[in-house]
């Protein structure tokens, strides 16, 4: 048996162990080795999947596996330079250097760009563990179950720590939080409160990563800073940005980007989303082939013009997200 582990190495195997039980390392390590008669920091992915049934078991949170990476994402520089800059934060050497585990973030903006994304990328680009909360899956009809639901929900994400926790969609969670005392009684509000207190004061190692469409549903305790380090704003892709995800899309159909006019795709796909995007490419490789043609710029055009980007029957609700978020969230892109 080769064992491959330099300090850095171990310490990931290490990070990725905590929330195992003795028997359960002890278990998944000789799992690992018995498979691949070595042990090396590549296998972080091996070890994490024990953490799985940990989670399954709750049925309170999912475990999402992703191999969704940044390079998949277009644009959003500035969000991608604030991720990573953090990735070398759960190290012993952040410890030393007295650098806290970031808390999280909260991604707001324009269907469609990227926000869902995101989310899954920096579990890859972290080789942590991927959690997704659906909130909905908290409120039981027994009365006070709603609340030890949440509890135990934050319980099983801290045991698997270092951990992302993907909440989407939070504005639709905790929309009726306000009134929720004449709505259910409180339950909403108080499972509220229970994730706002934990947010403010958990130690363990939880990255928060929620996404929100619609801002007059956040409930403004959620914006305080010190529950989430940032807040950024995914606004609709420009024409560089755009050239960026169309290459992309077509690189993911096994086509070569350089064989496409991707500076002309950018130009007729003005307000586009990056959702938006990949469907025109989509369309336009089965009206490629159903014509039995490869796939070419002038079909990308073509299913282009037959759509109708969502920022043009949504106008005005994106000049308002966009007006809100002028000095209370960061863009995430690069902005001229």
């Amino acid at each position: 048996m080769a064992i491959d582990l330099d300090a850095a190495g171990r310490e990931r195997l290490l990070q990725a162990a905590l929330g195992l039980t003795l028997g359960e390392a002890e278990n998944a390590l000789a799992k690992i080795i018995v498979k691949h008669e070595r042990l090396s920091s590549d296998l972080v992915a091996e070890l994490l999947s024990e953490k799985q049934q940990i989670v399954r078991k709750s049925g309170l949170l999912e475990y999402y596996a992703t191999d969704e990476t940044f390079d998949t994402v277009g644009g959003l520089g500035v969000l991608k330079d604030w991720v990573r800059k953090r990735a070398a934060a759960f190290t012993p050497e952040a410890r030393a250097f007295g650098l806290p585990a970031p808390k999280g973030m909260l991604l707001l903006g324009v269907q469609g760009c990227g926000k869902s994304l995101c989310a899954k990328a920096v579990s890859t680009l972290w080789q942590v563990p991927l959690l997704r909360f659906d909130i909905g899956r908290v409120f039981g009809s027994l009365v006070g179950s709603s609340e030890e639901n949440i509890r135990r929900a934050i319980a099983v994400a801290e045991s698997v720590a270092p951990a992302v926790l993907w909440v989407d969609e939070i504005d639709k969670a905790f929309a009726g939080s306000a009134g929720s005392a004449v709505a259910d009684g409180g339950t909403t509000a108080r499972v509220f409160g229970t994730f706002l207190t934990w947010l403010s004061e958990k130690t363990a190692s939880v990255f928060v990563a929620a996404t929100a469409n619609d801002i007059s549903q956040l409930p403004p305790e959620l914006l305080r800073k010190g529950r989430l380090d940032e807040i950024f704003f995914v606004d609709l892709p420009e024409a560089a940005e755009r050239a960026e995800i169309f290459g992309i899309h077509i690189r993911k159909r096994r086509r070569d980007p350089d064989r496409f006019d991707v500076a002309a795709l950018a130009g007729a796909s003005p307000e586009f989303s990056g959702a938006e995007i990949e469907e025109a490419v989509i369309s336009a490789l089965y009206d490629a082939f159903h014509a039995r043609q490869e796939l070419a710029t002038d079909h990308v055009l073509a299913a282009l013009r037959q759509s109708v980007p969502l920022a043009k029957t949504m106008a005005e609700h994106i000049q308002r997200l966009r007006q809100w978020s002028e000095g209370r969230a960061r863009n995430a892109s690069l902005r001229r």
